[in-house]
């Protein structure tokens, strides 16, 4: 029994895997990954990006769609989803084992659609349809718009990954789109799932590069310690959230928990601790999607306890005396926008080099 089993059997934490890639696939690596205890899997246009371009996995797939006359657009859609299918297979049986609670496979809209609410409700609709798979979630931005598109999926009995959420007043407006939605949908609220993915090392390295600008030693005391305090303020909103009669008369139809997912979580600056965002965020009916690095560094150092809700007093010291020092919401719209334009430019650039790969392939 690794740790990854003793996050979820003893403190109620579902580990997934951030990445996918095809020859995982197809090696049984991945089904490796579940037999160490992996839940479930997240993939973004990032990591899209890089497994296509670095395998020739997807070559043959790639020249038989271009000689048959697909777009790039299509192309990569066809890939994509042909991975995400086949993952979902190998998570199935954790899906049936969990009663849908965890054994999910993310796929993201187009980041281009980001500020977009109708074309990201089309856009996932048209997914869930092409991929009809109970373990499916469609990955939506947490944008102002992404918003609106959350609640619209969730009303018509849709599982979503709620994604790119770096505020407590984003996750807040994440929440009301999940229970709205559920309170809007006419169907079995037993069927409907989400995870809201509030992205943890990137808050540090904002909130960090500003205390760093300050220079003061009170700022300087302060560095490394807002991503972990703002998480688990996230989590005390979770539960204040997720209780009471509003709350109960959903779970009387069925509904599920909208489970808070930590994402980002590698450790950026290598000054921290690399098993860090992991430690620090372990409490239940919590997700934590995790990078291989950061999956063997866990395996290996890693501490399983309930550290979630330990310290909740300080960590509201501590992001008060952050947001004392430095603007909270410009550091969330700065991560949004961030976040928005890194998967945008993953896609223009994948793009850019399967379109150079059709050309070499119609010129053959």
């Amino acid at each position: 029994m690794g740790r990854l089993h003793e996050l979820y059997d003893q403190a109620g934490q579902s580990p997934w895997l951030d990445n996918l890639r095809r020859d995982w696939l197809a090696s049984g690596e991945l089904a490796g990954w579940v037999e160490r205890g992996i839940r479930g899997v997240t993939a973004n246009p990032t990591i899209f990006q890089k497994a296509i371009e670095s395998s020739a996995a997807y070559d043959e797939q790639f020249a038989d769609l271009v000689t048959g006359g697909s777009t790039i657009d299509e192309a990569y859609w066809e890939l994509v989803t042909a991975d995400i299918t086949n993952a979902l297979g190998v998570l199935r049986p954790v899906h049936d084992s969990s009663q849908g609670e965890d054994g999910y496979v993310s796929l993201e809209v187009d980041p281009g659609l980001a500020r977009d609410a109708a074309g990201t409700v089309a856009a996932a609709m048209s997914l869930h349809e092409q991929i009809a798979q109970p373990n499916l979630y469609v990955k939506i931005p947490a944008t102002a718009e992404g918003v609106d598109a959350i609640h619209q999926m969730i009303a018509a009995g849709r599982s979503i990954n709620v994604t790119l959420i770096f505020s407590l007043e984003r996750y807040a407006e994440a929440i009301e789109a999940y229970l709205s939605g559920l309170e809007a949908c006419s169907g079995d609220l037993s069927t409907v799932s989400s995870v809201a993915s509030f992205f943890i090392s990137r808050v540090d390295t904002e909130v960090d590069r500003r205390l760093d600008a300050i220079g003061t030693d009170a700022a300087l005391a302060l560095r490394g310690r807002g991503a972990v305090a703002q998480g688990q303020l996230a989590y005390e909103l979770f539960r204040d959230r997720f209780r009471g009669p509003r709350w109960d008369a959903l779970v009387a139809r069925g509904a599920r928990l909208q489970r808070p997912l930590w994402a980002s979580t590698s450790t950026k600056n290598p000054a921290y601790p690399d098993t860090l965002y992991v430690d620090e965020l372990i409490g239940p009916d919590t997700v934590n999607t995790l990078p291989e690095a950061t999956i063997t560094a866990f395996e290996d150092h890693g501490t399983v306890a309930r550290t979630i809700d330990a310290g909740l007093d300080e960590a509201h010291r501590t992001w008060d005396a952050i947001g004392s020092l430095v603007d909270l919401d410009d550091v969330g719209r700065t991560l949004e926008d961030q976040g928005v334009a890194a998967f945008s430019k993953s896609m223009d650039e994948l793009y850019t080099s399967l379109g150079h790969k059709a050309e070499a392939i119609r010129a053959r």
